[in-house]
């Protein structure tokens, strides 16, 4: 592929809330917060902002509510180069909200307020915005839309990658399916990749004979493997975690970045690696977001 090749993501953007406690409450209790930020989030918005910031020319498809136009959020956008506008604004609602709790052991639960992004389900699929692009990046969102737009893509001959991420519990199998079979990559944690074969019954070679030629599984601070023919197992970079939040969305997009500028695979790996030891190193998703030299530098200096 060129090295001017364009992504579009398509999910949710999204307003964080970042909370540090020292260790979950109970049922029926209560615990005191630690910290607390607001910040800029959701999946799709996470994987356009690096992807920008690394040099790819990224779209972003969203339902965002009134709060979201003239935000400092949307200037930022703007800022990056990254293309919103077909954004889909619903009125009367608030942009999706994310409350992120995180303890002493960096283990995380999450809420998810979705506002706008309820408006997804009766969208008309991104025709203009997929014809313009060489990739579409399917992201957490409604399932129905994704499906459509991934259909939409497919059709237009698109590089199609698809990370279901929390709302995996919200896909019926029949959807499952339908999205897999027509994806190029899967994304997936290791807890989402082992649910979704057990909810389509199928072994990682399975997946690859129904759908994707290549499916990434993230494992935290265990690195990630990347399974084809065979499976290329990255280390992960440590570093000293200030907040996991926005890891994966930051490896994804370091990983299609470097997939679609023409990287064999562990050296996309290594890259998306690289990039996601950048964001853990600051709370939020979009804060400590690197430029391609310094990954490349931190790259260096862990395979010499």
């Amino acid at each position: 592929m060129s090295n001017n090749s364009d992504l579009l993501a398509i999910g949710h953007t999204a307003f964080d809330y970042i909370i540090q406690v020292k260790e979950f409450p109970l049922p029926n209790s209560s615990t005191a917060i630690k910290k607390m930020q607001t910040l800029y989030g959701g999946a799709a918005a996470n994987v356009a902002v690096v992807a920008s910031s690394l040099g790819l020319k990224s779209s972003l498809i969203s339902a965002v509510g009134n709060d979201f136009i003239g935000s400092e959020y949307q200037n930022k956008l703007k800022n990056l180069g990254i293309d919103t506008q077909n954004m889909i604004v619903v009125e009367d609602e608030k942009t999706p909200t994310a409350f992120v709790l995180t303890d002493f052991n960096n283990d995380q639960i999450s809420y998810f307020y979705w506002g706008a992004a309820s408006k997804f389900k009766n969208s008309n699929p991104p025709f203009e915005a997929i014809n313009q692009v060489n990739a579409v990046h399917l992201a957490t969102g409604d399932p129905g839309f994704n499906r459509r737009s991934g259909e939409v893509a497919h059709e237009a001959g698109k590089l199609i990658s698809f990370d279901p991420g929390q709302d995996l519990h919200m896909y019926s199998k029949k959807e499952l399916e339908s999205v897999i079979k027509i994806c190029d990559i899967l994304f997936g944690n290791h807890h989402e990749i082992k649910r979704i074969q057990e909810t389509l019954n199928m072994s990682i070679d399975d997946l690859r004979d129904f759908g994707p030629d290549i499916v990434v599984i993230t494992l935290g601070k265990d690195g990630s493997s990347i399974c084809t023919d065979e499976k290329i197992d990255i280390d992960a970079i440590i570093r000293d975690t200030v907040d996991p939040t926005g890891a994966g969305d930051s490896y994804r997009a370091g990983f299609l970045n470097a997939y679609l500028k023409g990287e064999d695979l562990e050296t996309c790996g290594k890259f998306a690696s690289s990039v996601a030891s950048f964001v853990v190193e600051a709370e939020g998703c979009q804060t400590n977001v690197p430029n391609e030299s310094m990954v490349r530098e931190r790259m260096e200096d862990m395979w010499k």
